[in-house]
């Protein structure tokens, strides 16, 4: 029973973090500019790591090799976002600009060409 409970755990643990690695992933990919990049890998990376390592913990048992991964964890959770921070800052100290919001002028243009596009017929 202890087993097949532990088993488990282990793998909605592991589902878990593969889960936010991915979207970690996709976000790293998608997103714009370093600043949301930053973010992103951050925090979801972060509960990726976090999850695959509580799966491992969770495996091992109550050995000592689980301290160790106890410990690797809140290494983990302490300097993730610590480097996201940092490098977030370098960018912000030397000058790179983060994308708020479109040119207001492709705006507009992109306006016009819909409402032009409405009051044709086909």
């Amino acid at each position: 029973m202890i087993e097949t409970l532990q088993f488990w755990a282990v793998v909605v643990l592991l589902g878990l973090g593969v889960f936010f690695t991915f979207v970690s992933t996709v976000g790293v990919l998608r997103l714009p500019d370093i600043y949301a990049r930053a973010h992103t890998a951050s925090q979801t990376d972060t509960l990726g790591a976090g999850f695959a390592l509580a799966a491992v913990a969770v495996a091992f048992g109550w050995q000592h090799a689980t301290v160790y991964t106890v410990l690797l964890l809140f290494f983990v959770f302490i300097t993730n976002p610590t480097a996201a921070h940092a490098i977030a800052r370098s960018a912000a100290e030397t000058g790179v600009e983060p994308l708020l919001t479109e040119d207001p002028d492709d705006a507009d243009d992109d306006a016009n060409t819909a409402v032009e596009s409405e009051g044709e017929i086909q």
